[in-house]
């Protein structure tokens, strides 16, 4: 399970990322995404890590075409995983650089993640 979207209902939606991820995979769930925003016109992320060994080195992670093209329609973004990834998984989804907030959340508080998500 590197990189799966999911539709939780409303505009939640769940991106579960396990294993090493590929600049490529998360490629994929970001096209999915944008399909999902054309739909809905804005959406709140939740990101689930699950057995998460971070990020490969190959591909193009400095690819920023998402990020200014759909950035301002993510509302909120809710990351939850091991507190090791907090600090580069804040720096990943450019939490510093959004309009919205980006909160990350431990993995025994994804209820908190879903609340937050919600409010």
């Amino acid at each position: 399970m590197p990189a799966v979207l999911h539709h939780e209902g409303g505009n939640i939606y769940r991106l579960d990322i396990g294993g090493l991820l590929s600049r490529a995979e998360f490629a994929f769930a970001e096209d999915e995404l944008a399909l999902a925003l054309a739909r809905v016109g804005s959406a709140r992320l939740l990101c689930v890590l699950k057995e998460f060994e971070g990020w490969n080195t190959g591909g193009d992670w400095h690819n920023m075409d998402f990020y200014m093209k759909h950035g301002d329609a993510i509302e909120r973004i809710a990351v939850v995983g091991e507190e090791r990834w907090r600090d580069l998984t804040l720096m990943f989804a450019s939490s510093d650089l959004r309009r919205a907030p980006v909160k990350f959340f431990t993995e025994t508080s994804l209820v908190n993640a879903r609340a937050w998500l919600s409010a």
